[in-house]
């Protein structure tokens, strides 16, 4: 039966035999069984099977055959043990952290936090608003760990923006051993080398990397999503979906209906309405929230985190690795007399002429003027531009019109001014050449700075300008922008992050404000224009100021002080804004709540009105008060800190290993041909925990999916380096910092999840027969029949997983747990092997059956006792649904046509319909799978 197939079981498919890596349940075709060949004809072939189509049939357990384990210290059978105690998944229900908490990270409860709330969940899904720098990423990792451990993380889709995928993708592979496909530019071109045109890559490749922009381009790659089902897909900085009616919202919808788990992750995750926030709730649960305009903290509390550097339990655990900044150092800067000369230009004649009329002509009347403004307070080539920009604009307009010929002279007026403030100099470029000076970047020396403008005209003038003022060469200044392609996109954050990398100063658009990782090998940013928005100013800040960032941040922006009084107020709204973001960055964690419009453009706009009528800045953005928070602000800033939890819990580890490098020497042992020194070239340090060895051709495979750049440079499938010490693995990656090539590091660390241990453990199942069960001694009164017990829901996913011990046969069976009963035995490295087991098979193998009945009975209890435990869980599961249907079905009575409250009422009664499905898959189904996977016996008999 379809239950009695789970990870770790033994299938025969085509007269081949095939060891069961993931099961998933699909909506047609029964279950996908993806599995790994151990018969020879098909021995290491990656399969997938459908129970609909192909004849999957699982080995009888009581047909089991057990075998003496003749090899050295029962190396086999405790091998074989432990494959099976990693490959099989934990319970459906278990939310417990298992491995997450073991990749190469500081272990803090508060970044496990979204892994137990996901896992919690009918389905593992979660949006992660924690503020910027808290380290979003390393929480998502820490899920896709979890849901790989569970079995539920085979088929991975992670979309990101274009600028952080390689960041992404280095991170999960670096501290997770989780490898992705970067479907990038590069990558993509790969993928064409290896693949036909016609066929899909996301059928091909299990995991894979890709920004939102190729993803939703229809000619590449949106066709190829329809039919794909995922195990998860993850969408980074989701802010940007959650517009109805943009390509980047159908892609969302769309991946949201074909993934089990969905992890949706950004500092900034709604523009203020009630609306657009419930629309990404509902990608991750549709019944969460009937009403999108009204609903509480216990309608997302579930799907929901949200913390920042000052949550009481982020701030304790974070205070030793991540240095306060200091306020924003706002520098004034005297104009020149030919710059004070088009700031009275532009207000006299632009901003506040007299009689109140512009000569803007047509549309733009009230934009135009401070669009020119803003453009000179960034820079006099941005404002140039700006006017070339507008004079294309008006050639279309009539020559003869007497308002198109008075801006167009306007125009040149100021544009004569503006070359006059060009010939002159500038006087911000002055004064960021010495505040760069001041904070020692300039020749020879290795410290960095990030330079942030909105302009692309600015950055390009500055890339130009500052490297001779600096007494640097142009090599050591980078440039970032939207118009940048991704190849050398990747390559710029990669070599400003790197010590030996030459870049020493990066001028940076707003493409960089958002999830890129500067804080490295750089402490020092400049705001070299101001932005009208605090959310960009807290996303530009956020990218040196982040755990991690040892030294203490220090940011300064770059104001003009103008003699004009006009221009001076305004220029003091505008440096007010930095002073509140500092101050909401404190209290909230999230600046966007003082305006309450978390929308970059509509934050603007609002400065812009602000300066425009002259109001009173404090009035339109108050101070940081949460009281003073309207409803929704405060739902969405407490809403989600889970602050009276407990910390999240932990599984405790079960093993019969020191260590994972006493896991992989054993098994490179048992699996080669001869000495693993010798096949492999095996070395081990012990001081560092470092495994080095040649991979062979079917570990080579698991490796593809990462770069080939980063396998070339660091010989990784020449020697692979591996090691379990979470220092030296510290060290390998400050190295690669500190390298001039690739941040890649040489030395791998060695995570639960690395395919070097996913690709031991297969070989480990593979080494016994059909349907073999080893027989091994230990310190045992009396023969102990282990079994695995696993009961699955009706899609194929355990529910029920028990290790037993059965003593007491034939006649008084006892069931007990195995662990305890292995580490009783002594089953452990350096037990001796005397070859005494062989004499007890005969005894003991007419036995099995029973064995196999009183696990099951066993099995049958554990049922009964979850049955009861989790019945008050499913109760308030359904009432809580029904209260949504209930709502939901009163608002279609709102719809004015008949046609629309029709389709409302199919879309809630599906709805409804697959969350009881849901709840009922929290239950099992079918038959047990319950097998003896090994048999101990006395030392003496």
């Amino acid at each position: 039966m379809p239950s009695l197939i789970t990870p770790g079981t033994q299938v025969v498919v085509r007269d081949e035999e095939w060891l069961v890596k993931a099961v998933v349940d699909t909506s047609a075709d029964g279950q996908r069984i993806e599995a790994i060949g151990v018969s020879e004809f098909v021995r290491e072939t990656e399969a997938v099977f459908f129970t609909g189509i192909d004849d999957v049939v699982p080995l009888d357990p009581a047909q089991t055959e057990l075998v003496a384990d003749d090899s050295p210290g029962f190396r086999r059978s405790r091998l074989w043990l432990e494959a099976l105690l990693r490959r099989t998944p934990l319970p459906l229900d278990d939310a417990r952290i298992a491995v997450g908490h073991r990749a190469l990270l500081d272990d803090l409860s508060y970044q496990r936090r979204p892994a137990e709330r996901a896992l919690s969940n009918l389905r593992p899904r979660i949006l992660v608003a924690d503020a910027v720098g808290l380290g979003k990423t390393l929480e998502i990792g820490i899920i896709l760990a979890e849901l790989i451990k569970r079995g539920r993380g085979e088929r991975i889709l992670v979309v990101t923006p274009r600028a952080i995928l390689e960041q992404f993708q280095r991170e999960l592979w670096t501290r997770f051993s989780i490898p992705l496909v970067r479907l990038d530019t590069p990558g993509i071109q790969q993928v064409r080398q290896k693949l036909p045109a016609s066929r899909n890559p996301f059928s091909y490749y299990r995991r894979a990397i890709i920004s939102i922009d190729t993803l939703k381009n229809p000619d590449r790659y949106k066709h190829h999503l329809a039919g794909q089902r995922w195990d998860v897909v993850v969408i980074d900085e989701c802010h940007n979906l959650i517009n109805r009616g943009t390509q980047n919202n159908e892609v969302a919808r769309l991946l949201a209906k074909q993934a089990d788990a969905l992890i949706l992750a950004s500092a900034t995750p709604h523009n203020g309405k009630p609306e657009s926030f419930a629309e990404l709730i509902n990608l991750l649960d549709p019944t969460a929230v009937a009403d999108p305009t009204a609903y509480t903290e216990q309608d997302i509390a579930h799907l929901y985190v949200h913390r920042h550097r000052g949550s009481d339990d982020v701030r304790l655990e974070v205070a030793h690795n991540w240095k306060k900044r200091e306020p924003t150092d706002v520098q004034a800067v005297p104009p020149t007399a030919a710059e004070e000369a088009v700031l009275d230009e532009l207000a006299a004649v632009w901003l506040r002429p007299e009689g109140g009329r512009s000569p803007v002509s047509g549309a733009g009347r009230s934009l135009v003027p401070w669009n020119l403004f803003k453009a000179f307070l960034s820079s006099t080539p941005a404002l140039r531009a700006s006017i070339d920009a507008r004079r294309r604009t008006l050639r279309s307009a009539t020559a003869t019109d007497p308002a198109v010929s008075r801006e167009r002279d306007a125009l040149d007026r100021l544009d004569e001014l503006a070359a006059k403030a060009e010939e002159d100099g500038s006087s911000k470029l002055a004064a960021l050449v010495a505040h760069l000076r001041k904070i020692g970047v300039g020749a020879g020396s290795p410290t960095r700075a990030v330079v942030f403008s909105e302009r692309v005209d600015t950055l390009e003038w500055l890339r130009d300008e500052v490297p001779g003022r600096l007494g640097i060469p142009p090599s050591a200044v980078a440039i970032m922008h939207s118009k940048v392609p991704d190849k050398l996109l990747q390559d710029t954050i990669e070599d400003f992050a790197l010590a030996g990398g030459t870049t020493r100063l990066l001028l940076a658009g707003d493409l960089a404000s958002e999830g890129i990782n500067l804080h490295r090998q750089c402490h020092d940013l400049i705001h070299f224009d101001l932005p009208w928005s605090l959310i960009r100013i807290q996303q530009r800040n956020g990218r040196i100021d982040r755990y991690m960032q040892l030294s203490t941040p220090r940011i300064a922006a770059l104001a003009m002080a103008s003699d004009n009084p006009d221009v001076l107020s305004d220029i003091r709204v505008l440096t007010k804004l930095l002073a509140k973001e500092h101050a909401a960055y404190t209290v909230l964690g999230d600046a966007g709540s003082l305006l309450g419009v978390h929308d970059e453009d509509i934050e603007e706009d609002r400065v812009r009105d602000v300066l425009r009528s002259r109001a009173d800045i404090d009035t339109v953005v108050p101070d940081p008060e949460p009281a003073a928070l309207d409803p929704f602000e405060q739902l969405l800033a407490f809403g989600g800190t889970h602050a009276a939890e407990a910390p999240p819990p932990l599984v405790t580890e079960r093993t019969l290993f020191d260590s994972d490098a006493a896991y992989l020497t054993e098994a490179l042992a048992e699996v080669s041909d001869g000495p693993p020194e010798q096949v492999y070239d095996l070395r081990h340090e012990a001081d560092t925990g470092l495994l080095a060895f040649a991979p062979p051709e079917d570990l080579k495979r698991r490796l593809d999916d990462l770069p080939a750049d980063y396998l070339a440079d660091r010989a990784v499938t020449t020697r692979l380096k591996v090691t379990t010490s979470r220092r030296f693995a510290d060290a390998s990656l400050a190295a690669a910092r500190d390298d001039d090539r690739i941040e890649w590091p040489e030395v791998q660390y060695l995570a639960p999840q690395h395919p070097v241990l996913e690709w031991v453990t297969d070989r480990a199942l593979a080494q016994l027969g059909r349907n073999e069960t080893p027989v091994l001694a230990g310190t045992v009164e009396t023969p102990v029949f282990l079994t695995q017990g696993v009961w699955c829901n009706e899609r194929g996913q355990p529910v029920i997983v028990h290790w037993g011990a059965v003593s007491g046969l034939p006649d008084a069976p006892v069931v007990g747990d195995a662990t305890g009963v292995l580490e009783a035995a002594g089953i452990r490295a350096g037990t001796t092997n005397s070859g005494r087991a062989r004499a007890w098979i005969a005894q003991l193998q007419p036995l099995v059956p029973a064995a196999l009945d009183a696990g099951r009975r066993h099995l049958e209890a554990l049922r009964a006792e979850r049955d009861g435990r989790i019945a008050d869980r499913i109760a308030q599961q359904k009432a809580r649904l029904g209260q949504w249907a209930d709502q939901a079905e009163q608002l279609t009575l709102e719809l004015t046509s008949t046609g629309r409250q029709r389709l409302a009422r199919e879309r809630i009664a599906g709805e409804r319909s697959e969350a009881e499905r849901l709840i009922d898959s929290l239950t099992p189904s079918g038959d047990p799978l319950v097998r003896v996977v090994a048999v101990i016996v006395p030392l003496e008999r």
